[in-house]
C-alpha cells in the first residue's frame, strides 16, 4: 500500500516556495530598476567607465611619480599628456600609412572584383556578364531607392562619433582627476557611510579596482604579443600597410574574442587584395595560430588570477553585451562581469564568515 503525501509538509514546500519566488521577483524589480536608472544616466555613467578605464591603464606611471616626490597635480598632468601624445601617435600610425596607400588598395580591390568575375564566369558556377551586370544594376537600384535611409544612418553615425568624442574628451578629464586624488577617495568614502558599509564598501570598491587593473593590463600585453607575432607575419609576406594592422589587432585586443576577430577579418581581406589567395590562407592560418596561442597559453596565465573567470564566462559575457549594447556593450562586459564576480566572491566570504563560528568561540563552548 502507498503512503499518500503529507498535508503539512506539502503546505510547508508550497509556502517555502512562494517566499523564495517572492524574494527572487524583488530582487529582478530592483535590477531592473537600476539598470532603468543606469539607462537614464547613461550620458553620465559612460564617460565615468571610460574614465576609470583610462585610469587603471595609466596609475601605475603615475603611481611611480608620486612615489619619488612629485606633487599630485603635477604627476597626473604629466601622465594625461604623455596618455594624449601616445593615443595620438597610434591614430597616426594607422592614418598615415592608409592615406598614403590608398591607391594601391584601390587598384588592388578593383583588381580583386575583376578575378572575381573571372572566376564566376568560369565552372563550375559559369555565371555570365550580363548576369553579373543585371544583379549590379539592381543593386544599384535598390541603393537608390534607399537614399533616405542612408542618409538616416549617415546621420545617426555622424551623431554617434560627436557623442564617441565628447565622452572621450570627458573621459581624459577625469582620468586626470582620479589620477590626482583618486587614493583620497576610499577614506572619504568610509567616511560617509554608516555602519557596516563603512568597511564592507571600500573593500569592494578597492577589489573592483584591483581586477579593472588587471583586466586592462592583461589585455594591454595579449594585445602587444598579438600584434607583435601577426605583425611579424605579416612583414615576412610582405602584405601592405602591417603596421597599421599590428596597431588595429592591438586595439581590438580590449574587446574580447570579437575585437580579435574583427581585426583578423581585416587582416585577411587586405592581404586577399593585395597578395592574392593563397597569401591570404597563409595570414589566416597564423592568425588562427596566434590565437590559438592567446586563447590557450596567454590568457589563462595573465588572467586566471586577475579575473577568475572562465573562458566561457567571457563568450557568454561578450555575447550578451553585444545584443545588448552593440560595440560598447562587448567593450564593457567582461569588466562588467568581473566587478559583478568579486561582489559575490565577497558577499559569499561574509555569509561564510557569519555562518562559522570562529576558532575561539568553538573553543570557548568545547571548554
Amino acid at each position: 500500500m502507498s503512503a499518500g503525501l503529507s498535508a503539512a509538509r506539502t503546505r510547508a514546500v508550497l509556502r517555502t516556495s512562494a517566499r523564495v519566488s517572492g524574494e527572487l521577483l524583488l530582487i529582478l524589480v530592483m535590477l531592473a530598476v537600476t539598470l532603468w536608472v543606469l539607462g537614464r544616466m547613461w550620458s553620465v555613467v559612460w564617460p565615468l567607465l571610460v574614465g576609470l578605464l583610462l585610469t587603471t591603464l595609466t596609475w601605475p606611471p603615475a603611481r611611480f611619480l608620486r612615489r619619488h616626490g612629485w606633487r599630485p597635480a603635477l604627476a597626473a598632468a604629466v601622465v594625461t599628456v604623455a596618455f594624449l601624445l601616445v593615443v595620438l601617435g597610434i591614430v597616426a600610425l594607422i592614418a598615415v600609412p592608409m592615406s598614403s596607400q590608398t591607391d594601391e588598395l584601390t587598384d588592388g580591390v578593383v583588381e580583386g572584383i575583376q578575378r572575381l568575375r573571372e572566376w564566376a564566369a568560369g565552372p563550375p558556377l559559369n555565371i555570365g556578364d550580363d548576369e553579373i551586370t543585371g544583379a549590379m544594376d539592381s543593386a544599384v537600384a535598390r541603393i537608390q531607392d534607399s537614399v533616405g535611409s542612408i542618409t538616416t544612418a549617415v546621420a545617426t553615425g555622424v551623431g554617434a562619433v560627436v557623442n564617441g568624442l565628447i565622452t572621450a574628451v570627458l573621459g581624459v578629464f577625469l582620468m586626470f582627476f582620479f589620477l590626482k586624488d583618486g587614493p583620497r577617495f576610499l577614506p572619504w568614502l568610509a567616511r560617509q557611510l554608516p555602519g557596516r558599509l563603512a568597511t564592507d564598501v571600500p573593500v569592494v570598491a578597492l577589489r573592483g579596482w584591483e581586477t579593472l587593473g588587471s583586466f586592462v593590463r592583461s589585455q594591454a600585453l595579449v594585445g602587444l604579443l598579438d600584434a607583435v607575432f601577426i605583425g611579424l607575419g605579416l612583414w615576412i609576406l610582405d602584405v601592405p600597410l602591417v603596421l597599421p594592422l599590428a596597431v588595429l589587432t592591438f586595439v581590438s585586443a580590449f574587446v574580447p574574442i570579437v575585437g580579435a576577430l574583427f581585426a583578423g577579418f581585416v587582416a585577411v581581406l587586405i592581404a586577399l587584395v593585395s597578395n592574392g589567395l593563397t597569401d591570404a590562407l597563409i595570414v589566416l592560418a597564423i592568425i588562427v595560430v596566434v590565437q590559438q596561442l592567446e586563447g590557450n597559453v596567454f590568457q589563462p596565465i595573465l588572467q586566471s588570477r586577475g579575473l577568475g573567470l572562465h573562458a566561457a564566462v567571457i563568450l557568454l559575457a561578450v555575447t550578451l553585451g553585444g545584443s545588448l549594447s552593440g560595440i560598447v556593450g562587448s567593450l564593457l562586459a567582461v569588466p562588467l562581469a568581473a566587478l559583478i564576480a568579486v561582489v559575490w566572491n565577497y558577499v559569499r566570504e561574509q555569509l561564510t564568515d557569519q555562518l562559522t563560528d570562529p576558532p575561539e568561540a568553538a573553543a570557548t563552548a568545547d571548554g
